[in-house]
């Protein structure tokens, strides 16, 4: 087929709503409506004597010749947005852009950053706190780090495990001290517990305490991620069940205390990117740092 007529227009239409699996969520990232996505890739099917999608009450799925069409258009226009990041001029202070989730930006990397300006002030960090996934394409960040309960897989991404995450639960000394005695784990349902976006991670913990779960109301706070969560327990208005690998500094200095030694894994932190080898001499570097300082938090926390 010559060149001239080939539908780029079309092609990055549907490029767009095949690797979102989404007509809108496509049209969000191209800045158009949802009626032009449409049309666009109806033209293309026509051109092409062939559907690309299966329709279905409120979701798509690829055919055969849409996932084969899916899979070059992605390699091409990567390929092409690289190209066009290395002729790019490069600005007399590297930078390196990385997506962290909310909690850990402010409860674990940010009090560490500076460790890294001494290392390398050569390169500045530019972080983005955002919990949603990303896919790393022009003009997104670089790195990422996330959270999974479970060993994810993000879409044509790569991740590493940096560390599993184990929960515990904590409380301030002068809550504990003004509190009924916690001498086992069923004494907890005398305090007001603090709850982690949902109420599972305290069933899972008093599960593995041998608590019947009855026996616990399912009441307290309902608090947006961990850095809350911690805040809230230094401040004594409840119990956290803490990250251990977060809260391990403020165990070790008494601001926390660990009433049990009773420990539940929750899931782990990750390193994730568009390919972990192919990265910028910034991105490298600060993958290397991070790798570093997961590392030494977790032999820190294994002391907790």
């Amino acid at each position: 087929m010559k060149r001239g007529r080939l539908p780029l227009t079309a092609l990055r239409s549907f490029e767009a709503a095949g690797r979102l699996l989404s007509f809108s969520r496509a049209a969000e990232e191209l800045f158009v409506s949802q009626a032009a996505i449409s049309r666009q890739i109806r033209e293309l099917e026509t051109f092409l004597h062939q559907p690309l999608f299966e329709r279905h009450h409120r979701r798509v799925e690829l055919t055969d010749a849409g996932r084969r069409l899916l899979s070059q258009l992605v390699r091409s226009f990567d390929g092409i947005d690289k190209l066009l990041s290395e002729l790019v001029a490069i600005p007399a202070q590297s930078v390196v852009r990385v997506s962290v989730e909310p909690s850990l930006a402010s409860v674990w990397l940010v009090p560490r950053l500076n460790r890294f300006r001494q290392i390398r002030p050569d390169i500045d960090v530019s972080l983005e706190v955002d919990p949603r996934l990303i896919e790393f394409r022009g003009g997104q960040p670089e790195l990422a780090l996330r959270f999974s309960a479970h060993a994810s897989s993000w879409p044509r991404s790569q991740a590493e495990r940096l560390a599993s995450t184990v929960d515990s639960p904590v409380l301030s000394p002068a809550l504990l001290a003004s509190g009924p005695p916690l001498e086992k784990p069923i004494d907890l349902a005398n305090y007001t517990l603090l709850h982690e976006e949902n109420r599972q991670g305290w069933t899972r913990w008093f599960e593995t305490a041998g608590v019947p779960p009855d026996a616990v109301p399912a009441r307290g706070p309902m608090l947006a991620d961990a850095s809350l969560s911690k805040q809230a327990a230094l401040l004594g208005h409840g119990v956290a069940l803490g990250d251990l690998l977060q809260i391990g500094g403020e165990v070790a200095s008494g601001a926390l205390i660990k009433p049990f030694d009773i420990d539940v894994a929750s899931g782990a932190y990750w390193l994730v990117a568009r390919s972990l080898r192919d990265l910028s001499e910034p991105a490298l570097a600060f993958a290397d740092w991070v790798r570093s300082e997961f590392a030494e938090s977790r032999r820190a926390s294994s002391e907790t």
